[in-house]
């Protein structure tokens, strides 16, 4: 029998010095999630915010690669120094178990892990730590949701169908382990012609938004299926170094939802005789 989703009243400690805590996932893979969170990260410290980013992709840790990091983190005492690179603190099992070797890890390893990177990495005071998970729903995820208290997800799809079924699904295991959705990312949403600026919408149009709308969950926009993009990730130069509109749009609007479910969920305290 599988993880069991967390009960509401389930302890969830703190991750000292760490404010907010916000996932990002995806139903499935392709869909450029860690390209989504690599460029969050990396907005939001544009905005002047102490930012770190965990690579919680254990099977296919992509972040070093994006952020151009290959450096070995070395530990001071029993933490774990994180890499910094870009204004970001970075942690991913690629700068432990670099090069093309697969890993074959079970459940109870993944949770170790998992746990050593939430708790034992010297994160210090930051006012987001962005977590890239890997896709779909298994057990690093709900690792995270058991042990970690995420102040929200983000889901990142593409606008096809197929994106959009396991978007839903990813959707669905958040809300049913009560992990608050900040919002729903349309990623390669559409291409603009070089050469005439029209608008190519490749991979059909307005399902993100729709399914958002459906699902009445908030709809971060539409991230434009750009070469720049790609080539930014591929040379360990994210696009949002240079202040990307896009990017940083959607980094604004994932602080105010932050604040937004923050607020909502603050504990009140009943004193009784």
């Amino acid at each position: 029998m599988g993880p069991q989703p967390p009960q509401g009243n389930m302890p969830r400690p703190p991750i000292p010095g760490v404010q907010n805590l916000i996932a990002v996932g995806s139903g499935k893979g392709g869909v450029g999630k860690t390209t989504v969170a690599v460029n969050l990260a990396i907005s939001l410290a544009r905005l002047g915010r102490k930012v770190g980013l965990m690579d919680a992709d254990v099977y296919g840790p992509n972040v070093p690669l994006m952020m151009g990091v290959r450096a070995t983190p070395h530990a001071i005492g029993d933490r774990i120094q994180p890499i910094e690179k870009y204004g970001v603190r970075i942690m991913s099992m690629g700068f432990l178990n670099p090069g093309d070797k697969p890993l074959v890890w079970r459940g109870p390893m993944l949770h170790s892990v998992i746990q050593q990177f939430l708790r034992n990495v010297d994160w210090g005071e930051l006012d987001y730590l962005i977590i890239d998970l890997p896709p779909g729903t298994g057990d690093v995820q709900l690792t995270l949701i058991q042990t970690a208290p995420l102040t929200g997800s983000i889901v990142v799809t593409t606008p096809s169908d197929v994106s959009l079924e396991d978007a839903r699904k990813a959707i669905h295991m958040f809300q049913q382990v009560r992990v608050p959705i900040l919002g729903l990312v349309e990623n390669m949403s559409y291409l603009t012609c070089p050469h005439c600026s029209e608008r190519i919408d490749v991979f059909s149009y307005g399902g993100g938004r729709k399914t958002a709308e459906t699902m009445d969950v908030h709809f971060l926009g539409e991230l434009p299926l750009d070469p720049s993009v790609r080539i930014g990730g591929d040379t360990g130069k994210p696009v949002a170094l240079a202040g990307s509109e896009d990017f940083m749009t959607m980094a604004r609007d994932v602080e105010r939802r932050a604040t937004e479910v923050s607020s909502e969920k603050r504990p009140t305290i009943e004193v009784e005789d």
